[in-house]
């Protein structure tokens, strides 16, 4: 009965945490390029009470083994970097990558990071940065007195300058794209930083070798399916009830043993 207990109680903690990641999944609905994440479990050790095969007295043996598993272990958090919906916004700052690729940005520390989220905005001094003010790589300067903006879907950037005639060419966006996008680590405020287990980021311009397009005036939304979540966590409710179950039967069970000499 006390291995019930334990193995219950490993029942419960694995609910727990599938309800977290379906409680963050949600809280990121409206979250721009936000990726759902699923919880993956695996059976813990096994106790092998009989082995098949194996006579004890001489008499003839078993024909099946006996063994009593001792619950499940959270294994993995799977990011799962299926494509969101693209929706307009009519800001020509707004930018979609329709495919595989990753925007790249700069830290201030040097650092690059790597991010889905599209919807950059102007700095004081001209350039392109996020919403928490880190820059796109390689940077991108708009010159002073510009009326419009143009991004093809290749990432070419030019803008419209008062005085000329014709646009005027800033620059062209590069995207990242990785063998394992789900070994990438999440450090919040919508970005990525490549790990040993995404492998090294490959660059590239975008709408070729499989990079993914640039659609400007649109944003990705997040990938997470409400009614999807929703199934999932009545499913983990109704886990973590009977789980539960199992332990107030086997506290029940241990209570009876324990009358047995009154």
């Amino acid at each position: 009965m006390i291995r019930s207990l334990r193995t219950a109680a490993t029942g419960m903690y694995a609910q727990e945490m599938v309800v977290d990641v379906i409680s963050n999944n949600l809280a990121n609905l409206n979250t721009t390029g936000f990726k759902k994440s699923k919880v993956e479990f695996q059976d813990l050790l096994y106790q092998t009470i009989q082995n098949p095969g194996a006579s004890t007295n001489g008499s003839a043996a078993p024909t099946s083994e006996i063994q009593i598993g001792h619950g499940t272990k959270p294994v993995s958090v799977l990011k799962i970097f299926s494509q969101g919906d693209v929706s307009p916004t009519d800001n020509p700052l707004d930018l979609a990558i329709d495919g595989e690729g990753f925007f790249k940005v700069q830290m201030p520390d040097g650092r690059i990071t790597y991010t889905r989220d599209g919807t950059f905005k102007i700095s004081a001094d001209g350039r392109l940065v996020t919403s928490d003010g880190y820059v796109l790589d390689p940077e991108i300067s708009l010159p002073e007195n510009t009326t419009g903006v143009n991004i093809s879907s290749e990432g070419v950037i030019s803008a419209q300058v008062v005085g000329e005639t014709e646009p005027e060419v800033l620059g062209q966006i590069e995207l990242a794209k990785f063998v394992n996008p789900a070994g990438l680590k999440n450090i919040g405020r919508n970005l990525f930083e490549e790990t040993g287990a995404s492998g090294a980021p490959q660059y590239g311009t975008p709408d070729s070798d499989g990079f993914g397009r640039v659609l400007q005036g649109y944003i990705e939304t997040s990938n997470v399916d409400v009614v999807q979540e929703m199934v999932n966590m009545i499913v983990a409710q109704r886990a973590y009830e009977i789980n539960s179950k199992a332990i107030k039967t086997s506290e029940e069970m241990l209570t009876m043993a324990n009358n047995l000499k009154r």
